[in-house]
């Protein structure tokens, strides 16, 4: 089970809105340069994420996204599920069709408690946290230099 570009992409995301947000709408522009993800596509992940209630939009000037609920509220799962869907933790790793207990395939045994521990950790990670972690430990979102 690998996130898709998008998925990973709209976690970065968020968290940017999260870290330097603070309540306000953030440039899609701007979070697109500073992650150096593509602006379209970065447009149409964030537009899934607004269709399913995890960020508000704004046009204009002074437009953006910005959270649409409290970041202690909001779970990687809620944006893995909105981008990728459930089934990203039921399909086998290798691709194969109708893998599972009866057809296993060879990775089938070792990754299903692998996926189970990765579906709870996304369960249990809020945007918040991550954000408080990040600012904490001078972790990086993005392969360039964010400055603040």
């Amino acid at each position: 089970m690998i996130l898709s570009k998008s998925c990973v992409y709209a976690i970065r995301a968020a968290l940017y809105v999260t870290a330097n947000g603070k309540g306000s709408y953030v440039s899609i522009r701007e979070i697109a340069e500073k992650l150096d993800i593509p602006f379209h596509f970065l447009t149409k992940i964030l537009q899934t994420l607004t269709e399913n209630n995890l960020m508000t939009s704004f046009r204009g000037a002074k437009g953006g996204v910005a959270l649409a609920r409290a970041e202690e509220s909001i779970s990687l799962i809620e944006i893995v599920k909105a981008i990728d869907g459930m089934d990203i933790f039921k399909e086998c790793v290798l691709g194969l069709p109708n893998c599972g207990f009866d057809r296993p395939c060879p990775l089938h045994d070792e990754m299903v408690g692998v996926r189970d521990q990765i579906k709870q950790t996304f369960e249990q990670t809020t945007l918040g946290y991550l954000a408080k972690k990040t600012k904490d430990n001078n972790f990086r979102i993005s392969a360039l230099a964010i400055s603040a």
